[in-house]
């Protein structure tokens, strides 16, 4: 589809692959990669791109449609669901090959129904608190098992690998346990994995034979330290254009309530970015955007569909100029996430579906 809005998140095809490479080479030729790419690949649309897939024997996402959606695409390969799907979409596991996480009885039991094969995960609860067999229990759990169901894999989730080393260590002796127990009663495991973007990178330990690099993989650190440790090239930039501009005098009022109120004669430029977009409402009345090199501040309340600056002091300014709502450089995402008492993730994955997404490669 033609891209006609003035606004897009622009996609850096040959970042993201730079940080596959530099993922994988940080846990070494044994241990695969499993890309995250739920949440239409935390908002970037990579889901969409199979040349980019293809290049994975297995990715994972978080639900069952998302699942169908990459497979009526036309990935081939191993698709893994993250979360216990719904028994409503038992029809739609078996139809696509979806392989999904399981941890409840009642479930396992409707999959047995079936009698159809369904290869599975299974969750170990080891500190996450959500959801997961507890490590103690997992032989009674594989008892119930019906012989249709054939277990593929075995994985946990931290919930504290940037922030507690401690319970994180107790969370990885927990799923050793799991893990010791399922191997002595059927044998090697195809895939056993604990690490997302947080723990690969803090405990090696933790990678066994697959990894789930998720925030990482697009080029963001999952903490603070995380870029002393790899090397990341942030894959994308948010920008939009000028698409009005208008001078008002001393004591105009900019936008809903009017919270602005101008104090000297002002140039206003009109940028079409709302909080529908998943611009919030956050950055109204004096967070900075790009425009000719030059920050400059939002004025009045961020509306649904845009938000007003104050371009007085930029000389020659125009519509159809670039406005840069984040860069990596000049605005970053975490500068974002950190206005909103947030983490960079959710500014990524609410950039809104309205936003066109430009896939940009340069050979």
């Amino acid at each position: 589809m033609e891209i006609t809005r003035p606004a897009c998140l622009e996609i850096n095809l040959n970042n993201l692959q730079y940080n596959i490479e530099q993922i994988q080479k940080k846990i070494g030729k044994n241990v695969k990669l499993m890309p995250v790419i739920k949440a239409n690949g935390y908002g970037t649309y990579i889901n969409q791109r199979l040349d980019v897939l293809n290049q994975f024997d297995i990715v994972a996402v978080a639900n069952v449609d998302e699942g169908v959606y990459i497979r009526e695409l036309g990935y081939n390969k191993e698709i893994f669901v993250l979360n216990q799907p719904y028994e409503s979409e038992i029809g739609k596991i078996i139809k696509y090959d979806i392989i999904v996480g399981i941890s409840s009885y009642g479930f396992a039991e409707k999959l047995a129904q079936t009698n159809k094969q369904v290869n599975v995960h299974i969750e170990i609860g080891t500190g996450m608190g959500r959801t997961g067999v507890h490590p103690y229990k997992i032989e009674k759990y594989l008892q119930t098992l019906a012989p249709n169901i054939k277990v593929e894999g075995i994985y946990t989730h931290f919930s504290s690998a940037d922030t507690d080393d401690e319970f994180s260590k107790h969370q990885l002796k927990l799923f050793n346990v799991a893990v010791e127990k399922v191997k002595e009663i059927l044998g090697n495991i195809k895939y056993i994995h604990a690490a997302a973007s947080n723990a690969l990178l803090n405990y090696p330990e933790a990678r066994f034979n697959l990894v789930r690099p998720g925030i990482i993989l697009y080029g963001y650190p999952g903490e603070e330290a995380t870029l002393k440790k790899i090397d990341l090239k942030p894959i994308t930039e948010l920008k939009a254009k000028v698409i009005f501009l208008k001078e008002v005098p001393k004591g105009t009022s900019i936008s809903y309530g009017r919270s602005f109120i101008t104090t000297r004669k002002t140039k206003v430029a009109n940028v079409p970015i709302g909080y529908a977009d998943g611009f919030r409402r956050d950055f109204s009345n004096g967070w900075k955007v790009l425009i000719r090199g030059k920050k400059v501040p939002i004025i009045g309340k961020v509306c649904m569909d845009s938000f007003m600056v104050d371009v007085t002091d930029i000389e020659n300014v125009q519509v159809g100029d670039e406005v840069v709502i984040w860069d990596n450089k000049n605005i970053t995402l975490e500068q974002l996430a950190e206005k909103c008492g947030t983490i960079n993730y959710e500014i990524l994955c609410t950039v809104g579906s309205r936003i066109p997404r430009m896939f940009i490669e340069n050979n």
